[in-house]
């Protein structure tokens, strides 16, 4: 990928060495029953975070956890646990009071500090501009010790939060090295498109794919959308290949959503893709059937093997391919078929392929397809952020980080 990035500054533009280097990191993980779960992002900022100590950085983390209210809303002692299966740090449960200050003041080059969760702080999620955050007192307390600032959290880039985008306006400020891979691959996808292109487009978050197909059929840029799980489904009732039951009728928020796919076929037409076929369940097991054999209310789980067949048949013939959201329900054995094979077909082509989205991502790992055999791809670790960019939307985290002519 040699897309450029010359607006923005990288690690390679600096020197770093004794350098205090405040690095946002993205960290956010799943929590189960209290316990924060491994995630690539952990591995995967760790690298950056490892390269910034090996050239003598005095490095600071800024990270965050959840959200206020919820249950994943954490401390950040566990995930200092599991950095420090990959690079050696401290772990200091305090943002910016004094012994914050203090050792970050005390850091010796190469040594690395990870401060507790910034989302503690009532005005780290205020939605206020890089200038007012600027004037912020966790800015105004922590900018005065550091030298450069290095975002490596493309996923909160959608944010305009203080940690994301007060400390680089007042301060040298650059990529890290999971922000360059994201933003070349974005800008692949987006604006520098090879067609044919293909859009693969599953799960169950309907809304958000909405805005997508959308804004790409009005480009004008995309050749087929394939449509799986059960946004799949949705458009199967758009065309009148299957009815709603009596009880989705009277659902006034499935039939807001089944009015805008009927708008959406309008605007696609031919280009939408919906399966031929599909996977239910029977006496406990898998049972494929055509859309024409499927009996009301009866639940869909997977695409089947005639229109995985076809789909996969269309990722061969491109050059591009988005997918975003699984084909069915993957977490089941009996019905990760469909999602397995449109992967698989990602791995066997030569097409640049974008894949995103949280379940996207955990279906890879779920069906043990590695990264490496995905040569031609980008899998991307941002939710919300990698949506925005796709709908061709200024993300604050990213617009502040530009460099000041």
């Amino acid at each position: 990928m040699n897309e450029e990035l010359k607006e923005f500054m990288t690690i390679d533009d600096f020197d770093v060495e004794g350098k205090t280097v405040f690095f946002r990191a993205d960290i956010n993980s799943v929590v189960v029953d209290g316990e924060v779960q491994m995630k690539e992002r952990i591995e995967e900022n760790a690298k950056t975070i490892r390269e910034l100590s090996d050239k003598k950085a005095k490095v600071v983390i800024l990270a965050h956890q959840g959200r206020v209210g919820r249950a994943d809303f954490l401390p950040l002692e566990q995930h200092a646990e599991l950095l420090k299966r990959f690079v050696d740090l401290r772990y200091i449960d305090d943002i910016m009071g004094p012994a914050a200050r203090d050792a970050i003041r005390k850091l010796m080059d190469g040594e690395v500090l990870l401060l507790d969760n910034v989302r503690l702080l009532a005005e780290e999620t205020l939605q206020r501009t890089p200038a007012e955050h600027a004037r912020s007192i966790f800015v105004q307390r922590l900018a005065p010790l550091g030298d450069i600032y290095i975002n490596d959290a493309f996923s909160v880039a959608h944010r305009s939060h203080a940690s994301v985008v007060g400390f680089p306006a007042v301060m040298d400020a650059g990529i890290g090295r999971l922000m360059e891979r994201e933003l070349r691959a974005l800008r692949r996808a987006v604006h520098s498109i090879r067609r044919p292109c293909i859009y693969v487009l599953g799960g169950v978050k309907s809304e958000e794919v909405f805005d997508i197909m959308e804004h790409t059929l009005k480009r004008g840029k995309v050749t087929e959308i394939l449509t799986a799980g059960a946004l799949g489904t949705l458009f199967l009732y758009a065309r009148g290949a299957i009815e709603p039951s009596e009880e989705e009728k009277r659902d006034r928020e499935f039939m807001a959503k089944l009015d805008r796919a009927k708008r959406i076929l309008e605007l696609g037409d031919d280009k939408i893709k919906c399966p031929v076929d599909v996977a239910v369940e029977e006496g406990g097991k898998r049972k494929e059937i055509s859309i024409e054999s499927l009996k009301p209310r009866q639940k869909i789980y997977d695409i089947g093997e005639k229109t995985a067949k076809e789909y996969t048949e269309e990722i061969k013939k491109a050059s591009t391919v988005i997918m975003k959201g699984p084909a069915g329900w993957y977490e089941h054995e009996a019905f990760r078929k469909g999602t397995e094979e449109l992967l698989r077909a990602l791995s066997s082509s030569d097409a640049f392929s974008l894949i995103g989205g949280g379940h996207t991502s955990a279906a890879l790992s779920t069906i043990g397809i590695n990264k490496n055999e995905l040569p031609h791809a980008h899998v991307s670790l941002a939710g919300g952020a990698f949506l925005q960019y796709l709908l061709e939307k200024n993300l604050p985290g990213i617009e502040v980080l530009k460099k000041r002519h």
